[in-house]
C-alpha cells in the first residue's frame, strides 16, 4: 500500500472515494450553499493507494488556529475527512494513514492537532482526547419571560434606549463582512475556538451561517454602533426558531441576542444548537427549568505531538509544579516531564522524578484547555495519581480562565 500527498488534479478522486467510505454520492450544494470540500487543501491532504494504484482511503487537514487558555493563539491542524472504503476496512488502512499523518504534521513543526469525531471509539487510540463539548438549548416561547428587567439608565438623554445596545435584523447575504470580523473577535478570547479562514466565509465551505444559506441574522451593535455580536436563524412552518449559533464579544451582546431570538414573535419555540456548557441562559430566565438541555456531545479533540511545547505555549492562572508521566502507544513513545510554572508562564523538561500523575497522551489531550478535571480522569480510571494531592494541584493548573468552547464544524 502506498500513501502519497494529493494535489489539486487529485480533488475529484479524493471526494469521490471519501463519500465511498462512508456509503453516500456528492451532494448538489443548495441555494446560496457552498460545497464543504471547496475549503479542502489538497497539499494537506492524504491518499492510500493499493500495489496497482487504486484509491481505497483519504486523510486531509485543514489550516487553523486554536485558541488557548491565555488568549494565545496556535497553529492546529484540524484533521478532517478520514475514511477507508468498505471493501479495505480492518486492513490497517486508518492506522497507516494517521501514523503518516502525525509523523507529517511533526515534521512540519506542529504542537497539536484536533479534529471532531465522528466514532468515539476510533480516534481515543490515535492519542486524540475529547476536550470540548457542547450541548442544545430549547425553550418554549410561553415560558421564555426573563427573571430580570432589561437594564436601563437611570437618566439623561439615553434614558429611552436600551444600555446594551442595539439589534438589527439582516439577511445572511447582506452581511458577510460583519459576520467574519465578530467570529475573528470573539475566537481569538475564547479558549478552545478555532480560526475560520476567509476562503472559508468566501467559499460558502460549511454550515450555516458560513454556508451562504438563506438565513436571518440579528446583528448586534454596542453603545458605539460597533457590530460585536450575532445570531444567525431560521424558522420552520411548525413555529421553530433555530438558531445556527450566537457569536459574542460580550455578556451584554450574548443577553440581547437571546432576549430577540425569545421574543420572535409567531415562535412557539426556540432551539439554540451550539452553546457552552456554562451558558447563562437558564439562570436569566424566570423559570429555571424552561431551558432544556439536550445533545449534550462531544466537540473538539485534541492530540498533543509535543507535549513540552505544546504545554509551555498556554496561559497559566497558578504556580505550582507536576510531574507527568505520559505514555503514547500509538507511536510508540514514553516520557517523563516537570511542568513548572511561574507567573502565568511554563516551563516543561524530561526529567527522572517520581511521578505525580500517569496518564495517555489522549487524556493529555482531554484536560490541555481546562475543561475536562484531571481529577475526573482520575476517578474514570483513565489517570493515575501518585500522591495525595496531586489531582487537586492538577485541576486548580489545568483550570482556564473560561470554560472550552468550540463552534467551527470542519
Amino acid at each position: 500500500m502506498e500513501i502519497r500527498s494529493t494535489t489539486d488534479e487529485d480533488l475529484d478522486v479524493f471526494v469521490d472515494t471519501l463519500h465511498a467510505a462512508f456509503g453516500r454520492f456528492p451532494e448538489t450544494p443548495g441555494e446560496g450553499a457552498g460545497v464543504w470540500w471547496s475549503a479542502l487543501e489538497m497539499d494537506r491532504n492524504l491518499l492510500a493507494l493499493t500495489p496497482d494504484g487504486r484509491p481505497v482511503g483519504t486523510a486531509g487537514a485543514y489550516s487553523f488556529e486554536l485558541t488557548l487558555p491565555g488568549e494565545v493563539l496556535v497553529p492546529a491542524p484540524g484533521v478532517t475527512a478520514v475514511g477507508v472504503i468498505p471493501t479495505h476496512r480492518r486492513q490497517g488502512v486508518l492506522s497507516a494513514m494517521m501514523r503518516h499523518q502525525l509523523t507529517e504534521l511533526r515534521a512540519r513543526g506542529e504542537i497539536l492537532s484536533v479534529l471532531l469525531a465522528s466514532e468515539a471509539l476510533i480516534y481515543r487510540r490515535f492519542g486524540y482526547g475529547p476536550a470540548t463539548c457542547t450541548r442544545r438549548l430549547t425553550v418554549p416561547r410561553h415560558k421564555a419571560a426573563f427573571a430580570l428587567p432589561r437594564a436601563r439608565p437611570t437618566s439623561g438623554a439615553a434614558a429611552d434606549a436600551p444600555a446594551t445596545g442595539s439589534v438589527e435584523l439582516l439577511r445572511r447575504a447582506e452581511c458577510g463582512e460583519i459576520l467574519e470580523e465578530v467570529y475573528d473577535r470573539y475566537r481569538r478570547a475564547q479558549p478552545g475556538a478555532l480560526s475560520r479562514p476567509h476562503r472559508w466565509w468566501a467559499s460558502g465551505a460549511g454550515q450555516p451561517p458560513i454556508s451562504a444559506a438563506p438565513r436571518y441574522v440579528a446583528v448586534h451593535r454596542d453603545a458605539d454602533g460597533v457590530p460585536d455580536g450575532y445570531a444567525s436563524y431560521s424558522l420552520d412552518e411548525a413555529g421553530t426558531l433555530t438558531v445556527d449559533e450566537t457569536i459574542a464579544t460580550s455578556d451584554d451582546a450574548t443577553t440581547a441576542l437571546a432576549r430577540f431570538v425569545l421574543g420572535h414573535d409567531l415562535v412557539t419555540q426556540v432551539v439554540f444548537k451550539h452553546v457552552p456548557p456554562d451558558h447563562p441562559l437558564r439562570w436569566q430566565l424566570a423559570d429555571f427549568s424552561a431551558a432544556q438541555l439536550g445533545g449534550d456531545t462531544d466537540w473538539l479533540w485534541v492530540r498533543l505531538l509535543d507535549i513540552p511545547r505544546a504545554l509551555t505555549a498556554r496561559g497559566w492562572f497558578l504556580d505550582g509544579e507536576l510531574v507527568l508521566d505520559v505514555d503514547d502507544p500509538f507511536l510508540g513513545e514514553h516520557g517523563r516531564y516537570l511542568l513548572t510554572v511561574r507567573d502565568g508562564k511554563a516551563d516543561c523538561v524530561p526529567t527522572d522524578r517520581e511521578p505525580d500523575l500517569s496518564l495517555d497522551v489522549s487524556d493529555l489531550g482531554s484536560v490541555y484547555l481546562g475543561g475536562t478535571a484531571p481529577s475526573t480522569l482520575v476517578r474514570a480510571g483513565h489517570i493515575r495519581a501518585h500522591r495525595p494531592g496531586a489531582a487537586a494541584l492538577a485541576d486548580a493548573l489545568f483550570r482556564a480562565e473560561r470554560a472550552p468552547h468550540c463552534l467551527h464544524w470542519f
